[in-house]
């Protein structure tokens, strides 16, 4: 298992001190309470995925995307508010001196832009390094030094690069510094993703001046980072999906979990036992605890003989039906069978399909071999009642299959009707989800029956 591009590794290329220098009076200048708003505008812009998904993001920006925005925003931003682009405000509005060796980079600086160039292989004993551009294939001459990164031939940077002062069409360039090493498979999917977004722009727009390479890396870079971050979220995603999760003793963790509501115990217990894939298991039987007479389980398996055979497993009681899965996928798989199989005779309540909250480092996702977490009973226990509190919450005012499509509360009226109900909610607690799972009730079934006047 791979996190998200991890195979993708940020450094730090050295830079030229005069265009280092240059660099740090744009950030000043990019910090200055008059331009705030366009900035942050800017790096919402370059860091969207991130910004999106807010504190819920599952992962960070790297150091090294940072930095690439912040020179998007020095070099490429142009305000919405009508102000010059900082590097205009830089040349052509003197308020401060500034040496020739570094103005002779601003324009260098202001025609650059964010590309992914490939490593060719290198000339022994050359003082240059060799790069070519994916996207029009433009080569590039960097000081052997500004590589200085263990970078093999066939990689590709996601970098910019500054020509340096004097012939705007030579080929002699430096690194602004941050880069981001990919592999040729990644940077292919990198471009070919944004080259398709290119493809949209100019049939949107009906204009075709955006084929020009430079001309849409210097408008649209941010593309460039956005779907690089939209790779590392993905690649995530796929490694957290691989996680194997297990209970204290090893067993699989079966952590989605649904739940039905039924009057019809004799028949859904009847149509599970028959239903291929299906083989019933005694249900666990706890000293000191009652268990309901209408109680039958059922589960699915997979390899026979493996750790992680156990896949799902469904409890029918005498007005529930509980489905557990081991991922979201095979939950839905069953959730169609199950309907196809009993229709309406099945009352869906609601459903838990995150998986257990668990601080991963990038350490543990980058093995290469599914990591095992492990879940305890207490875990189970409050992801159990979080989710019960969820689904009971409106249970006295909802219509119960068992009670004839009447509602708790509403049959809880009559001396009679309250038997019916107390009798209800008593089967319900002594078939609990956590007493099955790990012989503790995970929810307090006295709110049921506060909420229809027994207690």
């Amino acid at each position: 298992m791979k996190l998200a591009n991890e195979r993708v590794a940020g450094r730090a290329a050295p830079v030229d001190k005069d265009l280092a220098h240059l660099l740090s009076r744009l950030d000043r200048l990019s910090v200055s309470p008059g331009f705030a708003q366009q900035r942050r505008i800017a790096f919402e812009r370059a860091l969207q995925v991130y910004v999106e998904l807010g504190s819920q993001s599952p992962l960070s920006p790297l150091r090294e995307e940072v930095e690439l925005a912040d020179l998007l925003l020095y070099a490429d931003f142009y305000p919405e508010d009508g102000q010059l682009t900082l590097i205009e405000q830089l040349r052509d509005v003197i308020t401060e001196h500034i040496p020739e060796e570094e103005r002779a980079w601003l324009d260098p600086l202001k025609h650059s832009y964010l590309d992914l160039v490939e490593v060719l292989p290198p000339q022994p004993g050359a003082a240059r390094h060799s790069l070519r551009s994916m996207g029009d294939r433009r080569l590039y001459q960097i000081p052997a030094e500004g590589l200085n990164l263990d970078t093999e031939t066939g990689s590709v940077l996601l970098t910019r690069l500054v020509r340096q002062p004097g012939d705007p069409e030579s080929t002699l360039a430096v690194p602004a510094g941050p880069v981001l090493v990919l592999s040729g498979a990644d940077a292919r999917a990198l471009y070919e993703t944004t080259g398709d977004e290119r493809r949209e722009m100019e049939v949107v727009g009906g204009s075709f001046e955006l084929g020009d390479w430079p001309e849409f890396a210097k408008r649209y870079g941010h593309l460039l980072m956005r779907n690089f971050a939209r790779m590392r979220l993905a690649a995530l995603l796929e490694a957290v999906s691989e996680i194997r999760y297990r209970t204290e003793t090893g067993a699989a963790y079966l952590y989605v979990i649904a739940l039905y509501e039924h009057h019809e115990f004799t028949f859904i217990a009847g149509g599970m036992a028959e239903l291929e894939g299906w083989t019933e298991e005694a249900p666990p039987r706890r000293e000191g605890s009652a268990v309901s007479t209408k109680l039958r389980r059922f589960v699915q398996m997979g390899r026979p003989q493996a750790e992680d055979a156990l896949q799902a497993r469904v409890t029918v009681t005498a007005t529930e039906l509980f489905l557990e899965c081991d991922s979201r996928e095979r939950l839905d798989a069953i959730k169609h069978r199950l309907a196809a199989t009993f229709g309406y005779s099945l009352h869906f309540r609601g459903e838990s399909v995150q998986p257990p909250v668990r601080q991963v480092t990038k350490d543990e996702l980058s093995g290469s071999e599914p990591l095992t977490v492990v879940v305890t009973a207490e875990e189970d226990r409050v992801s159990l009642k979080a989710f019960l509190e969820t689904v009971y919450l409106e249970w006295a005012d909802r219509e119960s299959p068992a009670l004839g499509g009447e509602t708790p509360r509403h049959v809880a009226r009559t001396a009679a009707g309250r038997d019916r109900v107390a009798g209800l909610i008593d089967d319900m607690e002594r078939c609990d989800v956590g007493l099955l799972r790990a012989g503790v009730v995970a929810f307090d079934y006295n709110i049921l029956r506060a909420h229809v006047g027994l207690c």
